[in-house]
């Protein structure tokens, strides 16, 4: 018997809705990034894209713990001399609360071409009002503590 691969062309995409709210922001980036992956389907082959869409409402809203607000940084780096910056977690909610769930899911991808394809599949909103209405998104139940 034959091991089934996937090929591109069969893949069906859905489209699945996350409400983070009140999420803890590691349980709900497993989720997501599961979902991009396509870890949920039996038809799951890692060197294709085989995931889903999924669209986050409300990512100014999530919850973290410990002290995270003010441990947790993120730097970037300019390429010049002296040219880093650091950033809080408390910082970036302000700021722009869409990249903390972006870089948390990030990071849970593989670090291969894949992932570009992967990243572009999350469509982020800081408030309920979203514009993919008309793809029928399936509601995704709360992440389990």
């Amino acid at each position: 018997m034959k091991t089934y691969t996937a090929k591109p062309k069969e893949m069906v995409r859905k489209w699945y809705l996350v409400d983070a709210k009140d999420q803890t922001l590691g349980r709900i980036s497993v989720i997501i990034a599961d979902l991009l992956r396509g870890k949920n389907k039996p038809i799951f082959t890692p060197h294709v894209d085989c995931g889903d869409y999924v669209i986050v409402i409300n990512t100014k809203y999530i919850k973290l713990t410990g002290n995270k607000l003010e441990d947790k940084k993120y730097y970037r780096h300019s390429g010049y001399p002296g040219g880093l910056t650091t950033t809080t977690l408390s910082e970036m909610l302000q700021k722009a609360p869409n990249k903390v769930i972006y870089h948390a899911v990030k990071g849970m991808l593989p670090k291969n071409k894949l992932a570009s394809e992967i990243i572009s599949k999350l469509k982020l909103f800081a408030d309920e009002d979203h514009s993919h209405i008309a793809q029928k998104p399936i509601r995704v139940e709360k992440v389990k503590e």
